[in-house]
């Protein structure tokens, strides 16, 4: 299956909303929505409020150029920056963004669930989901960095700098300071 700019759009539509109904669900069902903060203190919270809103603005930057700014054939040419090729860049960004939003739409879930039960596995669902998001920012600034590094469009550099703050809430606030402070005994 040929994998077109279409097909990344219509699937960030269907994901993108169910990640926010997954969160609204999921708070919605917890007697004590306050325990998803795990062990983050009171302090940083406002700071991490902050970075949630700057990450959602770095993967609106990441989609808007990748699936509207720049024309669909020079983003089919994006690689891996160790690749080389003209084709299957949308595969690519597909990838990226899937591994971002679907992770995201569980996490919350998999933390409610291991609250609940305090099973010891649980542990490691909710790590793993949030290190596969992690992945996928990490994919997505790669795709990020061919495209600047190739000048495949103006204002290449905006994707980067989306990768890098998406990066700031995802990986460093919950894969590392979220899954560290988490109380998960």
């Amino acid at each position: 299956m040929e994998v077109t700019r279409s097909t990344v759009r219509i699937c960030l539509y269907i994901f993108g909303p169910l990640v926010l109904a997954s969160y609204v669900y999921g708070v919605s069902k917890m007697s004590d929505p306050n325990q998803l903060w795990g062990g983050i203190p009171e302090s940083w919270r406002p700071l991490n409020v902050t970075c949630m809103f700057v990450a959602a603005a770095g993967f609106l930057i990441m989609w808007w150029f990748f699936l509207y700014r720049w024309d669909a054939s020079v983003v089919e040419t994006i690689q891996w920056p160790w690749a080389e090729g003209t084709e299957g860049g949308h595969g690519r960004i597909l990838l990226g963004f899937l591994m971002v939003v679907i992770p995201s739409m569980f996490w919350l879930e998999a933390t409610a669930f291991h609250i609940r039960t305090d099973y010891s596995w649980t542990m490691w669902l909710t790590i793993g989901i949030l290190v596969l998001a992690s992945i996928g920012n990490i994919l997505l600034g790669l795709l990020a960095w061919d495209a600047y590094q190739n000048e495949v469009g103006s204002g290449a550099i905006w994707p980067v700098v989306g990768a890098v703050m998406l990066s700031i809430q995802i990986i460093i606030n919950d894969a590392i300071l979220w899954s560290i402070k988490f109380p998960w005994n």
